[in-house]
């Protein structure tokens, strides 16, 4: 599954985007948790992963997933895209 993260939540991650290796598929909850785990500790001056995720929204293969107990696909494309300022 390939992850891409934009502004705050590459910030928290410190990454723009990561190879997550499943099998199966995973909720999106279950995916949340995972990344979580994978990024415990932010970047200097930067929040977690932890209290960015909550305020994200989701897109899984260009389509907004907002059902967090919807399989997600080990080959999907998952964008977590934080609130954005401006237009």
């Amino acid at each position: 599954m390939l992850v891409r993260y934009f502004a705050a939540a590459a910030a928290a991650a410190g990454t723009e985007e990561e190879h997550v290796e499943t099998a199966t598929a995973l909720t999106h909850s279950e995916l949340q948790q995972l990344l979580v785990t994978l990024h415990p500790v932010a970047p200097p001056g930067e929040r977690t992963l932890a209290q960015v995720l909550p305020q994200c929204s989701w897109l899984v293969d260009g389509v907004a997933a907002r059902d967090q107990e919807s399989p997600l696909a080990p080959a999907a494309t998952v964008d977590v895209l934080p609130p954005f300022a401006g237009g």
